[in-house]
């Protein structure tokens, strides 16, 4: 991206350089979120070669090996920087966390984005090997314990954001600021974005960079089925619902059927078992439904941002277009400011 600079002598343009563009080697400070059953090779490395941080999600692979196997590929596909995702979340067979790391340690990646429960011993493997840490929290308590882990950068995941929202809601205008008022580690913004006014927005309020989840779902390159493309572009921002607050575990979800019949049975069930809602939030029919295409066979992730997403680009028409959009806006910003002549 290039900013023209208004109101000098001469016209300078000169590229983005912020914390995460300047650590990560990337030309545009955009992340693509680790998303389940979403992040594979082929999204990430197209986000990484339009100038972006494509990201890998672990769990999407059945075993470490398989994310060895998946790794390497996407470095057939790339010569840009990538990263890996791992989150660590309750689950009824505890995934094998420690030889996922190794993996990521053994196959030199450079970049990982963690998330979750009580990371802090994956942090410290992890940042033992060198590995610039990316850090995603919902509230400023967990970014400040993050921060004493040592994390390179911590990404801050407004109420907005799809999938895990954590309990407090705080929209995304209040915890950035906050962030920036609490924290001194550089941050960028989750949640709620898919475009440059957007980027040009986090920048204003304290943010190196943005990460983006659902708007990258929805590209050429994203390894979902047409339909759940589709959905998401005739969706507006009211088509997501909360689910499992019962638990706290608080996800958001794109509002089908099931995720509505799900959101029923917690809300008026007297007992207030989980297993009475299991089969309906499986994650085995989330996948189906980006395999298959059904959006209404399973749960899965979709965030309000829906609403301002209207096409399915690749993803490099998509990330050169934020940048000019924000240029752009910064531009119109600029232009706002009147110069004021000093009297002597």
């Amino acid at each position: 991206m290039y900013i023209t600079l208004a109101n000098t002598t001469a016209v300078l343009t000169m590229p983005f350089k912020t914390a995460l563009t300047e650590a990560l080697g990337i030309a545009i400070p955009v992340v693509q979120g680790g998303m389940q059953w979403v992040g594979y090779a082929e999204l990430a490395s197209a986000v990484s070669n339009a100038g972006g941080l494509g990201i890998l999600t672990a769990l999407t692979q059945p075993t470490p090996e398989d994310l060895r196997k998946e790794i390497r590929r996407c470095r057939t596909m790339t010569t840009k920087p990538f990263g890996v995702n791992i989150t660590l979340l309750p689950a009824l067979v505890t995934p094998n966390y420690d030889a996922y790391a190794q993996v990521v340690i053994d196959e030199n990646i450079k970049i990982v984005e963690t998330a979750g429960n009580s990371p802090g011993p994956i942090i410290k493997k992890l940042k033992s090997a060198g590995i610039i840490i990316l850090h995603k929290c919902t509230t400023i308590r967990h970014a400040i314990s993050a921060e004493k882990l040592g994390v390179d950068f911590l990404s801050i995941d407004g109420f907005e954001c799809a999938g895990h929202v954590g309990e407090h809601d705080i929209p995304n205008f209040i915890l950035l600021r906050r962030a920036a008022q609490s924290i001194k580690t550089p941050f960028i913004a989750s949640g709620g974005f898919a475009d440059g006014q957007g980027l040009a927005g986090v920048l204003a309020l304290g943010a190196c960079g943005m990460n983006m989840g659902t708007r990258f779902m929805c590209t050429v390159e994203s390894p979902i089925h047409e339909n759940v493309k589709k959905a998401i572009v005739n969706a507006t921002e009211d088509d997501t619902t909360l689910v499992l607050r019962r638990w706290r575990n608080t996800s958001r979800l794109f509002k089908n059927k099931v995720a509505m019949e799900a959101k029923k049975i917690e809300t008026e069930s007297p007992t207030g078992k989980f297993e009475e809602i299991a089969h309906l939030v499986s994650g085995k029919r989330g996948r189906e439904v980006y395999l298959n295409g059904d959006v209404e066979y399973g749960v899965w992730s979709a965030g309000p941002v829906m609403g301002l997403i209207k096409d399915i680009p690749t993803c490099e028409v998509l990330v050169k277009r934020i940048e000019r959009e924000a240029e752009e806006t910064i531009a119109k910003i600029q232009e706002m400011m009147t110069p004021v002549r000093s009297k002597l």
